[in-house]
């Protein structure tokens, strides 16, 4: 508008607080996703924050203590091009106190939700006109962890008639 100062926008980063373990949560996120590095660690007395990329975008950690808790209205996705990925990340992720969900989601062992996907998950279960995503949807509520092959038969079925 006339007469005003333009701004800039700042960038908006996900900050993720740990009740303890944040360091070595991001250690182990950064090992898993491609694309991902700790880019500062900053250790004071009594408190460590990290400033992190996971796939290249960037996040922030630290420990908060006993009054924070991840709830499942939060979540990381990722998404996979192969079922080997799906399994090697759902399998690192559940690893030590982590637990598994429904429809691909688990919680890891610091109480952070993630979504492990196929990346064709939007197709099968939205494109009714290519195959019958009715079907899909159905097979991925009957599953914990995502079973692709699975997921593309069901898709692939015969349509129910209405």
């Amino acid at each position: 508008m006339p007469g005003q100062e333009e701004t800039n926008m700042q960038s908006t980063i996900p900050c993720l607080v740990y009740k303890q373990g944040a360091e070595e949560a991001v250690q182990h996120y950064v090992s898993l996703i491609p694309n991902s590095r700790i880019t500062s660690t900053v250790r004071n007395p009594g408190f460590t924050h990290l400033s992190f990329e996971l796939d290249g975008r960037p996040y922030t950690a630290f420990d908060g203590g006993e009054t924070f808790a991840f709830a499942e209205g939060f979540s990381l996705c990722v998404s996979c091009d192969t079922q080997e990925e799906i399994d090697r990340l759902w399998e690192a992720l559940t690893a030590d106190g982590g637990e598994p969900g429904r429809c691909g989601w688990l919680k890891d062992r610091w109480g952070l939700s993630w979504q492990i996907i196929p990346a064709e998950l939007g197709t099968l279960l939205g494109d009714s006109d290519g195959g019958n995503a009715g079907a899909a949807t159905e097979a991925m509520f009957k599953m914990s962890k995502l079973d692709l092959a699975e997921l593309r038969r069901a898709y692939e079925s015969a349509a129910t008639p209405a």
